[in-house]
């Protein structure tokens, strides 16, 4: 079972997209800020962290930055509104799996499931 951690209020206000996750056997935990994303991060084993563009306490970004340097090989989605030329500018490096449109849905949710399933299958045959 694959366990994926969604970080950002809005994001856990979206069920079609939470539950086009849940559906791939996954076990979704959410959290409502970038610290006790970092928290639940360093406490457990996810094999995606999902973050929404503003957490509050910081951006998705900046958490996956974070989370990152402690974990470089957990695999991140993050929402963002910027336009692609300047995503890839604020998150070049980080290797992030794909940017989420701010109102992600079952769509986005298949493209983001089919994805991790194919890293996923590199590494289990490597």
């Amino acid at each position: 079972m694959m366990q994926i951690i969604v970080a950002g209020r809005a994001l856990n206000a979206l069920p079609a997209f939470i539950k086009a996750i849940e559906e791939n056997n996954t076990r979704v935990m959410g959290v409502d800020n970038g610290k006790d994303a970092i928290r639940a991060v360093s406490e457990e084993n996810f094999d995606l962290l999902i973050a929404d563009e503003s957490l509050g306490d910081m951006s998705g970004i900046r958490l996956i930055e974070n989370v990152i340097s402690r974990n470089p090989m957990l695999n991140c989605a993050v929402v963002s509104s910027l336009p692609p030329d300047e995503f890839h500018e604020a998150s070049e490096g980080l290797g992030i799996l794909m940017p989420l449109p701010i109102k992600p849905g079952q769509e986005e949710a298949d493209a983001l499931m089919n994805h991790l399933k194919k890293i996923q299958s590199f590494k289990v045959g490597s």
